[in-house]
């Protein structure tokens, strides 16, 4: 799979494509990842990508064209504006996109994009309701979420019991590991037992009940899905 990302920012991903699950998957040619510089794309002398917006307000816009022009590179691939406007991303979104061979992320900057930047792209999503600086971070989040799911990248029973994971989509149930008591907190005693059995119902309901207190919001979704 390859994920194109376009950014102001490259060196920004310097540490996200050297280290750790991410790294390992490039070298072994599971996913490839390519940064693209979209101010090369600019046509203004000094390579400038923003300007002031229309009707007047804040900030500076980024503009439709160097945007467009460095998209049209990759012209395959599933492409991807990152704003707070957008459709919030979950793991659902995530199994979907790493089905595709090439995806492609805009990263944002200053006061937003040019409106018209939504016609040269596919779909726009958000991590969150909050805003951050840039699309840098959203990216990687993305890109991660979506590169774990490509075959070969993690053991398939890696992933599959996670949070979100599943027909049911709860959290995932408390893990314990050495040492078994620790200033008095024991690791409850069922998953010292041996009993697969009684270890695999106790993760069931611990499951929902973690998911019950933290984000009552899935439990609730599901009911109405049913």
């Amino acid at each position: 799979m390859k994920i194109n990302i376009l950014t102001l920012f490259p060196k920004y991903f310097e540490a996200f494509l050297n280290e750790s699950i991410i790294a390992k998957a490039i070298k072994l040619g599971h996913i490839e990842i390519n940064i693209i510089d979209f101010r090369m794309f600019s046509k203004d002398k000094h390579g400038k990508v923003d300007d002031t917006v229309y009707g007047g307000g804040d900030g500076m816009l980024l503009q439709v064209e160097p945007i467009d022009l460095a998209l049209q590179q990759n012209p395959n691939a599933y492409k991807i504006l990152l704003s707070p406007q957008g459709k919030v991303f979950n793991q659902q979104k995530a199994h979907d996109l790493s089905k595709y061979q090439e995806i492609t992320l805009v990263c944002g900057r200053y006061e937003g994009f040019d409106e018209r930047v939504l016609n040269f792209v596919d779909e726009e999503l958000s991590i969150g309701d909050y805003v951050l600086t840039g699309g840098e971070i959203p990216a990687m989040v993305i890109a991660e979420a979506v590169a774990r799911l490509v075959p070969g990248v993690l053991r398939k029973s890696s992933h599959e019991n996670e949070s979100f994971e599943g027909e049911d989509g709860l959290l995932d149930y408390p893990q314990y590991t050495k040492p078994a008591v620790y200033k008095g907190l024991e690791v409850p005693k069922v998953l010292l037992s041996g009993n697969h059995a009684l270890i695999k119902k106790w993760r069931e309901e611990n499951a929902y009940l973690k998911t019950l207190k933290n984000r009552k919001d899935i439990i609730e979704r599901k009911k109405h899905e049913s």
